[in-house]
This record gives C-alpha cells, structure tokens and sequence, in this order.
C-alpha cells in the first residue's frame, strides 16, 4: 500500500521504502500520471487538495480530473473525503481531505494534542480530540474556524502578509508585486536550507542566501545597494514576526477551544514551530515520513481498515 497527497504544488508519495516529493504545479499542466507512473501496480490510498488549482473551473472539475488522472495509473486507488470514508469515484467530499486523514490517523494516540502542520504553502491547526466535529469541514469553513492558516514555509508572497516594513526607523510601504516568497525570508533567516528550497524561486533565480537578500530587497523596491544586507533581513524578520504572529494565535485559539495540553508539529515549518511554541515534532515519533503527513496518515488509515494488510 502507497499513501498519496495530491496538491496544488507538489504530489507526496509515501511507500515502504520512504517518502518521495515531486514538485506538481497543476496550474502548470503537471503531468501527474507521468509522475505517478513508478508507482503502478501498487495499491494506493489517496487524499487531495489541488483541485482547487486556478485551472479548474470548479472543485468538481478538479476532482474529476485528478482522480481520473490517479486511476488511469492506479485503477485500484480509493479516495479519502472529509466524511472520513474512502471512496472510489469522484465526489465532493474529495475536496481538501488531506488535513483529515492526518487528524483520523492521530487523533487516537494523539487526544490531548494540537497538530499543527505547516507546509509549503499552508498552515493546518488541528485539534485532535474534535475530530467529529472536523468531519465535513471546508476549506472556506476552516479558514472561517482558523483551522486553516493561509501561510507556508515556502510559497507565501511576503507582501500578502506585511503592508509596510520598518527600514532604519522608517516606515515604508511594500510592493505588493511578487518579488519575494516566503522562502526567501526564511533562507535569509537560516530556518531552512537551500535545499529546502524546492518551489521555484519568484524571479526564477538561485536559491541561495544571497539571492535571497537581492529579492527581499526588491520588496521595498530596492535593491541592496540601496538598503544593504541589514536592510533586507530586516524585511525578512518583519515578514517573520508577522507570519509566526498569525499562526500562533491559530493554535493558541485551537488550544482553547479544545482543552488540549499540548502543540504537535509536522510538516518542513515542524523543527521552527515546535521550537516557538514549545511543541514536539512528529518527526521525533514517527520519522521523516512526518514531512508528508497527509500521505503517510491515509495509508495507515487505509490499512487499518483492511486489519493491516
């Protein structure tokens, strides 16, 4: 059995020898059967957020297409929804059931916990202990819960989450051109590593610390002739402040909602959030198939289910 998590920007596949991540942007025209194509003949459960992708005319057109896309592969796959069942024909409950199959698989060695999942381009807040009260839930509903935080390690444009920086005193209004990612900040700051970096670079650049700077400086229309490096990294840490600033709130409000007594984390952010939130990593228990959650969570489910086999 393989576990599946098809997003907008990456398919995470998680078999028994490890997790495999392969940059997908669907909005691109991925070929995702092409990717999926080493993994024919296995058994697979799936979980899916891309069909939210701007290709797609709607949810149900990109639920269509994704699983058509899967089954022309894996003609056996099943699909987990946000009812917490599997399915094996494309259904509404689909959509952005990723998170949930995190939560099903957790929630049971995991009660007193907080998940919080921070990837590439998302934050998910999950308090383990309500799960029959997350089953059913949209995304537009999660954003509504602050379940959902619209914020990643990677992919965010800085300018949608800071309106204006402090440069030397200053305050300065941003562009809001996408002239940094969230992986510029966090590669300036020495949170990730260039080979963290895997989404592409906004000016299709290198993705080094330098490179990072020179984008960061361009935020406030500059460049680091201008602001110099101290200028730039003070765009990163604003940037920072703010990001960390909304995605602890989530959680502390999940911790109150739901009693819980501890954060657990998960995704590339886990090491950085655990750090500032006073959580553990996920990785610490079960590995590093923790870096593809959703993926690994839907094949234990999916396994259990059949009693293991």
């Amino acid at each position: 059995m393989i576990g599946i998590d098809i997003g907008g920007a990456n398919l995470k596949v998680v078999d028994d020898t490890g997790v495999h991540i392969h940059y997908c942007p669907l909005w691109q025209g991925a070929p995702l059967a092409d990717l999926l194509k080493p993994y024919a003949g296995k058994p697979a459960a799936v979980v899916m957020s891309g069909e939210l992708a701007d290709c797609f005319a709607s949810k149900m057109d990109g639920i269509r297409w994704i699983v058509g896309a899967v089954q022309e592969v894996i003609p056996g796959a099943v699909f987990y929804g946000t009812d917490a069942a599997f399915h094996t024909r494309p259904v509404p409950a689909l959509a952005a059931a990723n998170w949930l199959a995190s939560a099903d698989y957790l929630r049971e060695n995991y009660a007193d916990a907080v998940l919080l999942d921070v990837g590439s381009t998302t934050a998910d807040v999950i308090p383990l202990n309500r799960f029959e009260e997350l089953k059913g839930l949209t995304d537009t509903r999660r954003l509504q819960e602050r379940y959902l935080v619209y914020t990643g390690m990677l992919r965010t444009n800085v300018a949608t989450l800071v309106s204006s920086v402090t440069l030397d005193g200053t305050a300065t209004p941003v562009s809001t051109e996408y002239f940094a990612a969230s992986a510029d900040a966090h590669l300036a700051l020495g949170h990730i590593a260039p080979e963290d970096y895997t989404s592409p670079a906004p000016d299709d650049g290198e993705k080094t610390p330098d490179a990072a700077l020179r984008r960061l400086a361009r935020v406030v229309c500059a460049d680091l002739d201008e602001i110099g490096r101290d200028g730039a990294l003070a765009v990163a840490r604003q940037f920072w402040d703010t990001q960390r600033t909304l995605i602890a709130r989530a959680v502390e409000h999940a911790v109150s909602r739901s009693g819980a007594g501890r954060v657990i984390t998960a995704g590339i952010g886990a090491n950085l959030f655990a750090r500032e939130l006073g959580g553990v990593t996920l990785e610490e228990e079960i590995g590093e198939v923790s870096d593809a959650l959703p993926a690994y969570s839907v094949r234990e489910v999916a396994l259990r289910r059949a009693g293991g086999t």
